[in-house]
């Protein structure tokens, strides 16, 4: 990859609007494209989420062509969203510009402000629960966005209820809890069970979030060993001559805790 030239205002200025000159060339009732005329905010919405999932994804293979062009697709996101609402009568992409501006301005009063010292965790969400209050909010829950991943959602509210004073002293509380909640899945109905196994997942989160781990990350690396493991044991078996799925649960385990044993002498 080639090492790009500074970034200069004139140059930034001039993409941006060809960007948004093309979003409303795409959007334009009479010659624009059948496609992206028919879409709604409801509609784009998982295409927004997608992007975002593989931008971090270009970022985690430390792939910085393919960033370049995930971000792409992103910025894509916000401008097609944003033209969308100005065609509303809503708001345009400057608005949108202006409210984050706004926004880390007034996030940073220590380096936009007169403020002095340093940011912490605490005055960050000090500064973030001041902006709900002025916006109206009635919750410490509020603004914890339904959209977000149901694993770091449960993070995220709990979080806040500990913020609020909600939270038990110490980690014999969701323990105990944990133990309370298996019992009630075991024996619940099957009407019941959904609900049932949602409280034993979101109290895990509760104990995970107690240890000082990212309940989302501890999840993603279990999930990449579990996918190294079981790929490792198929190769094994094929190897071997095996059918992996043909093999008896006992002979699977024998290949997982070769596979085990290897990665401890590796």
């Amino acid at each position: 990859m080639t090492k790009p030239a500074p970034s200069d205002p004139e140059t930034t200025t001039r993409q941006l609007q060809r960007l948004l000159a093309i979003m409303a060339r795409l959007r334009d009732p009479v010659s624009g494209c059948e496609w992206d005329r028919a879409q709604d905010f409801a509609s784009i919405a998982p295409y927004t989420i997608e992007e975002a999932y593989e931008v971090a994804d270009a970022i985690e293979r430390e792939d910085m062509d393919d960033l370049r062009g995930e971000l792409g697709d992103l910025l894509l996101q916000v401008v097609f969203h944003s033209r969308m609402a100005e065609e509303a009568g809503l708001f345009a992409f400057a608005d949108v510009a202006q409210a984050i501006s706004d926004k880390m301005e007034r996030r940073h009063p220590h380096i936009f402000g007169t403020e002095g010292g340093h940011m912490d965790t605490a005055r960050w969400e000090d500064l973030k629960a001041a902006e709900r209050e002025d916006s109206g909010s009635t919750s410490a829950l509020d603004g914890v966005a339904k959209a977000l991943p149901a694993l770091l959602r449960s993070e995220k509210l709990q979080k806040r209820a500990a913020r609020a004073g909600f939270e038990w002293p110490d980690i014999k509380g969701p323990l105990d809890k944990l133990q309370e909640e298996l019992e009630e899945l075991e024996y619940a109905s099957e009407a019941e069970r959904e609900l049932e196994a949602g409280d034993v997942l979101f109290v895990m989160v509760n104990i995970i979030r107690r240890y000082g781990v990212d309940p989302e990350q501890a999840l993603k690396a279990s999930n990449e060993k579990f996918e190294r493991r079981f790929r490792e044991m198929e190769a094994l078996a094929k190897a071997d001559g095996n059918d992996f799925q043909a093999l008896s649960l006992e002979d699977q385990e024998e290949y997982w805790q070769r596979v085990k044993r290897a990665e401890k002498n590796a």
